[in-house]
């Protein structure tokens, strides 16, 4: 860790003290997540069918914050808006208290990053609380994306109330034999009165039986809502809600890609600043970076952290440097990465996805990514 990042006021403070700070209403959900769970783990679900994902999903879900996908991966990946694969990817986020995050690395002009965001088959921004972007294009797809995700949540900031009522008014007025005025009936059917008006021809019509009408009122109204209801078409025993916390809310988030952990990467320290720099620019859309370490330099900065390249040694084996996958990427553990570097979660994929007991796999990975949030902060562990 730099200079720099040693002495700025995130590295050593809690989570729940950064949520107090931060403006974003899903960076301050994410924060309290973490607390709440004891957890500062993303798990990489790389998987190649819609089974699987959803499959894993509920499995590690107990353990992990954030669930980073990979879309176009999945086979038979179902794309319905209400009951497709994204949809029961949320009822499984709300389930377990964990945040969905699509790593789409947007990397184009800003009208088609919009595009690409909030349309076609996907619509990615209706199921992912955050995305990323690469930002090679430039500052202004930030702010493209920015103002796609501010105009989605100003079409999703109110939900409909229906309301319908039915009403059947009784009279005790009935002819000596019981039978019904067949006209009556059929009048009132074709063309409903008002309700005094219905009684009041019934009391004043002489040998007849009141007409019995059923009166519906249907009312709406539009309630304003911070987070999303559940969804009433997912199987009810999917509906369950993360005790504790309430539900993410409908704000959407930005990861910059500002660092990679893939060997001889072209990401120069002037580009990594250019993303410090969009970030700061849009405070109300990015939550953080992708990057080695913390990149909050700033005063005001509170950006979360995310990095990937992480892999443990074998169950008791001192925490040093693994080798790389001989294809570019390198590992590090979580103390480096958290406790040194001053990363908030780490992403891991691989070392959980092909243990032999990716649940028990994944626990691990989160105890020691805690212990090393624990240590930097100057907690208990």
């Amino acid at each position: 860790m730099c200079a720099s990042q040693e002495r700025h006021a995130t590295v050593a403070a809690t989570f729940t003290q950064r949520a107090t700070k931060t403006n974003h209403p899903l960076a301050s959900y994410l924060f309290r997540l973490m607390e709440l769970k004891q957890s500062n783990l993303c798990l990489s679900a790389d998987v190649s069918n819609a089974r699987e994902l959803l499959s894993l999903a509920d499995a590690i879900g107990p353990s992990i914050v954030l669930l980073k996908t990979h879309y176009d991966l999945v086979a038979g990946w179902d794309y319905h808006p209400k009951t497709g694969t994204g949809a029961r990817l949320g009822a499984l986020a709300r389930k377990h208290g964990f945040l969905i995050f699509e790593d789409r690395k947007f990397g184009d002009i800003g009208h088609t990053v919009q595009l690409q965001y909030t349309a076609g088959t996907a619509r990615i921004i209706d199921w992912a609380h955050i995305v990323n972007i690469n930002m090679i294009p430039g500052k202004a797809a930030v702010k493209a994306l920015a103002e796609a995700a501010k105009h989605w949540r100003s079409r999703v900031n109110y939900e409909v109330n229906t309301s319908v009522t039915v009403g059947t008014p009784v009279s005790d007025l009935f002819n000596d034999n019981g039978d019904e005025d067949e006209e009556a009936d059929t009048v009132g059917a074709m063309h409903p009165l008002p309700q005094s008006a219905q009684q009041h021809d019934s009391n004043t019509t002489t040998g007849r039986k009141g007409s019995i009408v059923s009166i519906t009122t249907l009312t709406q109204s539009f309630e304003p809502v911070d987070s999303p209801r559940v969804s009433t078409t997912i199987n009810e025993g999917d509906e369950l809600v993360y005790a504790g916390i309430e539900e993410p809310p409908w704000e959407r988030g930005l990861l910059i890609l500002a660092q990679m952990s893939s060997a001889g990467n072209y990401f120069t320290p002037e580009y990594t600043q250019a993303c410090q720099e969009a970030a700061r620019d849009n405070k109300d859309f990015v939550i953080g970076f992708i990057a080695q370490g913390t990149l909050n330099t700033e005063p005001d900065d509170n950006f979360i952290t995310m990095t990937p390249g992480v892999q443990l040694p074998p169950e008791g084996a001192e925490d040093e440097a693994i080798a790389g996958d001989g294809l570019g990427q390198q590992y590090n553990t979580p103390t480096k990465l958290v406790g040194d570097a001053g990363s908030d979660i780490i992403i891991v994929g691989r070392g959980i996805l092909k243990a032999g007991a990716p649940r028990a796999e994944a626990e691990r990975y989160r105890r020691r990514a805690w212990k090393a949030y624990l240590a930097r902060t100057g907690q208990r562990s």
